[in-house]
């Protein structure tokens, strides 16, 4: 990564250490010291991470300037790139009329009309899930929805099944993410052809999800194609070559099941802890029409959107965005020289006390209308925002919601530990050990 000259003039930060800046204290707790930053220091953060000018905005109106108001002068830059590598050039790391060209194809997969087709097959896979599920039984939640979303997604986007596959490519994941977790806690940057532990097992890992990824093109290739609307087909219909249809086709199966496993995760975690919360939404579920729901049922499932909303708040699946100014800028009154790296944090801005009362309780019965009409955009923003908003929030929500409503019609869930949720921030925001449930049929 190239080095950026340092500003002469900065924003207020912390002191650091001697070449390595402010990243060991960072490494150590990067939750604690993204939000101890913000306090401490305002809305516009200086940090150090090596050499590298990192500027942290913690005010909706300065994210929002960069995500929207002048989102060409910034792009996502190297150290982004660096840890989406494995990603290659699809949708979440391409650039300029490259990223352009893929949004519009990908785009009409992900129309409402699109999405909403998708409910029975949501339901269905829950479904399929459940009927596993022993009386009684302790799952780890965490687990079951890492291989429910990429099933999910996997019929509904590139219609094949990868049941067999789903538990190989949930410890690839893993082993990605283990990966990365070492390497940015590291001083410096240990290239990947050094034959290091982490990296033969991070190379091990993408051979395996490469091999996966293979397997859905050669179904797709193989199989009745004609008429067909899934995403493989709209790419080999468009005559993409191999190796960006390896990219696109691996950025939609892990960008898009590993987030809303998370908010689904969180979400069963957080019910579990607040019984109360829980037994109202099992009763808004029991008015359904219908079971498991369908799209008509969805303006009837007021509180199962506010506890989704309110999960990723406390606990927003990916944490913070990177970005980095093409050309000099000026944020809050400083300069921005070109080619350092911004920081906008979901996990300091959704839980800042200016904007949400009571900030780390969980109160899903704050996401009324008359809350949502009065809050800045970008103190809330799971999903990003400008024209890199995530392309998948519809399908997300909607997922989301009818695999919680699936599961809590069928299954009562209980914590298995008062302890407190231990958390991994990674490139996403994971839970460490995992999360243990008991789940009881109803």
């Amino acid at each position: 990564m190239s080095l950026v000259e340092t500003p002469t003039r900065r924003p207020p930060g912390p002191t650091g250490f001697p070449m390595v800046g402010n990243g060991m204290q960072f490494g150590r707790d990067p939750l604690g010291y993204m939000t101890h930053a913000a306090r401490a220091y305002g809305d516009i953060v200086y940090l150090e991470f090596g050499r590298r000018p990192f500027y942290q905005l913690n005010h909706p109106d300065d994210i929002r300037y960069v995500l929207v108001e002048n989102n060409q002068n910034y792009v996502k830059g190297d150290l982004f790139q660096y840890q989406l590598r494995l990603l290659g050039q699809g949708l979440l790391n391409s650039e300029g009329e490259r990223w352009r060209e893929q949004r519009h194809r990908l785009e009409p997969a992900f129309h409402p009309t699109r999405v909403a087709a998708f409910a029975d097959t949501m339901t269905a896979y829950t479904t399929r899930l459940t009927d596993e599920w022993r009386d009684g039984e302790v799952r780890d939640i965490h687990d079951d929805m890492m291989r429910l979303t990429v099933e999910i997604v996997a019929d509904a986007l590139f219609s094949v099944d990868i049941r067999k596959e789903s538990v190989e490519i949930g410890d690839a994941l893993e082993t990605v993410m283990a990966q990365f977790r070492r390497s940015s806690r590291l001083p410096v940057e240990v290239p990947d052809w050094v034959p290091t532990p982490g990296n033969l097992e991070f190379h091990r890992a993408a051979r395996a999800l490469d091999a996966v990824v293979a397997n859905i093109i050669r179904e797709r290739q193989a199989g009745e194609r004609e008429g067909a609307d899934d995403v493989v087909s709209r790419l080999l219909d468009a005559g993409v070559p191999a190796d960006n249809l390896r990219d696109e086709v691996l950025t939609l199966v892990l960008a898009g099941h590993e987030t809303t496993a998370l908010a689904l995760s969180y979400s069963f975690d957080l019910l579990t802890r607040h019984p109360a919360v829980l037994a109202a939404l099992q009763a808004e579920l029991d008015e359904l029409d219908r079971h498991p729901p369908t799209m008509a049922d969805l303006p009837h499932m007021g509180l199962t959107e506010q506890v989704l909303k309110e999960s990723m708040r406390l606990y927003p699946p990916v944490y913070g965005l990177l970005r980095e100014p093409i050309a000099a800028d000026e944020i809050g009154g400083y300069p921005i020289p070109p080619g350092a790296t911004i920081g906008m944090h979901q996990w300091v801005l959704h839980r800042d006390p200016r904007f949400f009362p009571d900030p780390r309780s969980f109160r899903p019965d704050r996401w009324t209308a008359a809350f949502e009409q009065q809050l800045p955009a970008f103190a809330y923003f799971p999903f990003g925002g400008g024209p890199r908003r995530c392309i998948g929030d519809r399908f997300a929500m909607l997922e989301a919601k009818f695999v919680l409503a699936t599961i809590l019609q069928q299954f009562d869930m209980e914590a298995v530990s008062n302890r407190p949720l231990k958390l991994d921030p990674a490139i996403t925001l994971r839970p460490k050990d995992g999360i243990s449930v008991r789940v009881t049929r109803r």
